[in-house]
């Protein structure tokens, strides 16, 4: 904030020195040079329209002089207005300039630029209408219905600041005869358009705010009264809310009364907002003055402590500023239409004030027009002398003219010869210069089609030689392709006879582990013949031993026979009587037992005989999976001449496996025929303990067998899908055809282990049929027992008083033969241990040699496992090797796109080339002249010839 002060009241007048940060001025201190030290600086700020200015005063100091120019007792804002319109007139933009003018008179705001509405008698008082202030939402305040008026020079901002000053309250007192009662704002607003480089146009606008304050006044000291005095302490009470916001603002408090006075609020964007503000404060010398003056001094020496933030003014779109206008138009055109709705002529008030002040205007011009004529009349006496002096020598200066006209005839006529003699020589020059252009056309013309025909040429070559280089790119993919092709043929010969001897390796190993099964079965079936034969001795020796304890016991027997004959008479007929009952009794279910037998014979024989069907369907199963694998060697052999041998093994493979089978079929069927007899011969010796026993044996033998098929089987099965898979990448039609015989060859070992699912459930019902019987045996056997028991106790009731006789000498004889039973027990015992331990370390064998077998078919099926893959390995890089070779490496020729394309000669015929020739020399003079003759040239518009010419050659 910058702070003047100035020693008189009236004006500021100069001679300035500096004092600390404000500025100083005395009492002959002139106003241009006050102006252009203090506002010029400010003024520039306006002018590019970046901020708002304030200028606060404590009078009205402008002053100007009707004819526009300034005076050197001009003001403030005369020279303010002035260096505005000099300024946008010189930046030649577009502009508009809007003023307003209101007064703050008693806390109530008057537009000063509105026109009257009270009649000439109450415009005595000056009652104007009162305007609201409202806030504009961005802390700032505005006046409601203001009247701004647009104007275009300095002039009419003059004629406005004239109209309302005059409407300004102001009275006489003691210290004034002509004193302000109110204070007064004058804005103007300043908008100027500019194009940004996108050629979008904005409006800039500037504002400058002038204040002239009502001084602080002494009622006492000027004699107010009544309403005076009231408007005295208006005043007051204004300054001093000023005074409050200035000291608020400068000890930074957080509240600033702006609203306890309406001139507060009007100042509040200046005092503490975003504007430069500029406060004078003018003070009295006078010694009655000196209160009034150091309380002025405190005021400034406080104010200029306020430190604002000045912000530049935000661009407005020119399409925003239109559409405010057009309101602004609505607003005019509902007045004018309301002024029309009255009668008679109506005049706005202020168009006839402003009439008035030019009709004023035009007096003063006609009383300064009449000093002028005056001043003209002198002039023209004046510059009549000096005519009549020009007269004397404009006769001098005529003799000398026709002295000079003599001359000039005689020149001209020179003149005209050398004019004559000129357009003949230019007549020839051109006639010349005619018959040259004409030749260097044709010049141009034949350098013209040799350039041409030269470019033909060119084209032809650069043809010629895209089409050699293409040739030679097609024979050089040509070289790499063949060279690609016997590449993958060695590749795939290497790869083939490392596949062929990966299966050779997988065919010896395989014969490898069928020799070594082939070698337990054999030691198998020695031990278990071994084992047989030993059981067959032991059960002998058991047999023989029993026969000699019998005897043993029947020689006791026969030793107390004697004794016992006496008492055995008397009971003879008892006995015969009841050795005749029982034998009856045995005969009857003897036949019974005859029946089981016969049953239980037929049932085995039945077994025997579906195991032979069995077997024989089994044969002829596998004999069809031989046809189906003989079906795919055929076929694989027919379609690849280099896999034959490898379908050879396979069918060779096939056979073996074939051998094995029926083999191992004719074994099972030799062990199960020598396993039923000897079941049989003990079955007849100890039925009712052996028939489980011998069940039990022979489903696990069938289990095992059946076991033994179907891995055999899945063998199979397993080493043709690994073969079928290896022969699967070679071309698409024989992976097909390799899956459809893989898929019947699996059907075929799907039939096959359903049929010998069958068939062991067959056998298993057929062994439960054998149990049934075993068992309706021994229910048979267990009746007849009890039967017999039955007897012997009837018996023994009735000759239980004669064995009471013969007691005594069965007491010997049961001791003798309680003897021979222990002995008898004993050996049996013992045989029977021996015969257990056997039968337990023969199946301990047995489940040797059979681990032995499955972990070396474990192992079997292992490296056919790794076969399998290998082979498949195999089979994938040669496919991966030839999809690499011909999708990637074996290269199609792309055009380049720059081969030339077929086109047809344009050769100039002869007659086009003759045209080329330039006419004879006469011909072209003959045309020359026809088309311009002598006497219509005109040297005039004769160009200088660009032709090289020595200039003393003679051209005819």
């Amino acid at each position: 904030m910058k702070f003047l002060k100035a020693s008189t009241v009236p004006f500021l007048h100069m001679a300035k020195r500096v004092l600390e940060k404000h500025t100083q001025w005395r009492v002959n201190a002139r106003e241009r040079r006050y102006y252009t030290f203090v506002f010029s600086f400010i003024m520039k700020f306006l002018l590019s329209a970046k901020i708002g200015i304030l200028i606060c005063l404590y009078r009205e100091t402008w002053q100007s002089g009707p004819n526009g120019e300034l005076p050197p007792e001009a003001g403030v804002i005369p020279r303010a207005v002035k260096q505005i319109f000099d300024t946008l007139e010189s930046q030649n933009a577009e502009y508009s300039v809007k003023v307003t003018f209101i007064e703050l008179y008693n806390e109530e705001i008057t537009d000063l630029l509105a026109p009257e509405e009270l009649s000439r008698v109450a415009c005595d008082d000056k009652q104007k209408k009162q305007l609201p202030l409202m806030e504009d939402g961005k802390g700032g305040v505005l006046v409601r219905g203001i009247e701004e008026e647009i104007v275009t020079s300095a002039t009419e901002i003059f004629t406005l600041l004239e109209r309302g000053s005059s409407k300004r309250r102001t009275a006489e007192t003691l210290l004034n005869k002509q004193s302000s009662r109110s204070h007064s704002l004058f804005s103007i607003t300043i908008h100027i358009k500019e194009a940004t480089p996108e050629g979008e146009e904005l409006i800039k606008c500037g504002k400058l705010n002038l204040v002239d304050l009502a001084g602080s006044e002494n009622i006492s000291r000027s004699g107010a009264r009544e309403g005076r005095a009231r408007e005295a302490g208006e005043i007051n009470k204004s300054l001093l809310t000023l005074g409050r916001v200035i000291n608020a603002l400068v000890e930074h408090l957080g509240h600033i009364p702006y609203r306890d006075s309406k001139l507060t609020r009007l100042l509040r964007d200046s005092l503490g907002g975003r504007t430069k503000t500029c406060i004078i404060a003018t003070v009295s010398p006078a010694v009655h003055c000196l209160e009034e003056t150091l309380s002025t001094l405190d005021y400034a020496h406080r104010a200029k402590n306020i430190k604002n933030k000045p912000e530049v003014n935000q661009k407005m779109m020119k399409s925003t500023l239109i559409k405010d206008l057009y309101g602004e138009i609505d607003r005019l055109k509902a007045e004018v239409y309301a002024a029309r709705e009255k009668n008679g002529v109506y005049i706005p008030k202020e168009r006839y004030y402003q009439e008035e002040s030019e009709r004023k205007a035009m007096a003063d011009q006609i009383e300064q027009m009449g000093v002028t004529i005056d001043n003209h009349q002198k002039q023209f006496e004046e510059l009549q002398e000096k005519h009549d002096s020009q007269v004397q020598q404009c006769f001098e200066l005529s003799s000398k003219l026709n002295a000079t006209e003599k001359d000039l005839d005689h020149t001209s006529k020179v003149l005209a010869n050398t004019k004559e003699e000129l357009k003949k020589c230019q007549y020839s020059i051109k006639e010349r210069d005619f018959i040259i252009s004409e030749q260097r056309k044709a010049e141009n013309a034949l350098a013209h089609q040799a350039c041409v025909l030269r470019a033909d040429l060119e084209k032809s070559l650069q043809e010629n030689a895209l089409l050699f280089s293409k040739i030679d790119r097609e024979d050089k993919l040509n070289t790499d392709n063949k060279s690609v092709v016997n590449n993958f043929l060695t590749e795939l010969a290497r790869q083939v006879a490392s596949l062929r001897t990966v299966v050779d390796g997988s065919l010896s190993q395989q014969n490898e582990h069928l020799d070594r099964v082939e070698k337990f079965c054999h030691s198998f079936e020695q031990a278990h013949e071994r084992a047989v034969l030993n059981m067959k001795n032991k059960v002998t020796a058991s047999r023989a031993m029993y026969i000699s304890h019998i005897e043993a016991l029947q020689n006791v027997v026969r030793l107390h026979k004697a004794s016992c004959n006496a008492g055995l008479d008397n009971i003879l007929s008892l006995a015969s009587s009841s050795v005749q009952s029982t034998e009856e009794f045995l005969t009857s279910k003897d036949v019974e037992a005859k029946a089981l037998f016969d049953d239980l014979q037929s049932t085995l024989s039945t077994h025997a005989g579906e195991m032979a069907h069995f077997t024989r369907e089994l044969r002829q199963r596998f004999n069809v999976s031989i046809e189906h694998t003989k079906d795919i060697s055929e076929y694989t052999s027919g379609f690849l001449g280099n896999l034959v041998e490898e379908s050879k093994n396979l069918e060779g493979h096939a056979k073996h496996i074939e051998e094995i089978q029926m083999k191992s079929i004719a074994e099972f069927q030799k062990a199960y025929e020598v396993q039923s007899k000897s079941e049989e011969e003990k079955l007849l010796a100890d039925m009712t303990n052996l028939v489980c026993n011998h069940l039990r044996r022979q489903k696990e033998m069938v289990d095992t067998r059946l076991v033994s098929l179907r891995e055999t089987a899945a063998q199979n099965k397993t080493f043709l899908d690994g073969h079928v898979s290896s022969l699967e990448g070679i071309t698409t039609d024989a992976k097909r055809k390799w899956q459809e015989f893989s898929s019947q060859a699996e059907n075929d070992a799907k039939d096959t282990a359903d049929y010998s699912a069958a068939k062991h459930c067959r056998m298993e019902l057929l062994l439960q049929q054998c149990v049934s019987t075993a068992e309706s045996a021994s229910k048979h056997w267990d009746g007849t027992r009890e039967a017999i028991c039955e007897m012997g106790n009837n018996h023994v009731s009735s000759m239980s008083s004669l064995i009471r006789d013969v007691s005594d000498c069965n007491e010997q004889h049961d001791v003798e033969i309680g003897v021979a039973r222990d002995t008898a027990q004993q050996d049996v015992v013992k045989c029977s241990e021996d015969f257990i331990k056997h039968v337990d370390g023969v199946s301990e064998q047995e489940r040797e040699s059979i681990s032995g077998i499955l972990e070396t078919v474990q192992a079997h099926i292992q490296l056919l496992e790794s076969f399998h893959e290998d082979h498949s390995s195999k089979a994938s890089s040669v496919r991966e090797k030839a999809e690499e070779t011909f999708q990637h490496r074996y290269m199609d020729y792309e055009p380049s796109g720059t081969t030339p394309i077929k086109c047809d000669p344009e050769v100039p015929t002869k007659g086009t080339i003759e045209s080329l020739r330039a006419m004879p020399m006469e011909s072209l003079v003959e045309e020359f002249r026809e088309n311009n003759s002598y006497e219509s040239f005109d040297g005039k518009d004769l160009k200088p010839s660009l032709i090289p010419r020595s200039p003393l050659t003679q051209i005819n």
